[in-house]
């Protein structure tokens, strides 16, 4: 299972708000509440993410074992 619990860590270590992600950085809310819900989301976006944060690919999603 594909998870983002890495890019709520890196929000907050990058000082980044919710807010700034979606109102100042013209973050898409349909986007976000995908990832807030854990549900897919196209490499382009994660592609956005990392531009955005100025992270990687791990900084955002990780893979966990189904339990």
């Amino acid at each position: 299972m594909i998870t983002f619990e890495p890019f709520w860590r890196t929000l907050k270590e990058k000082n980044i708000s919710v807010y700034e992600l979606l109102e100042k950085r013209k973050f898409s809310h349909g986007t976000y509440d995908s990832i807030k819900k854990n549900k897919n989301v196209t490499l382009n976006t994660i592609d956005q993410l990392c531009e955005i944060l100025d992270c990687k690919v791990e900084d955002i999603v990780q893979y966990k074992e189904d339990e």
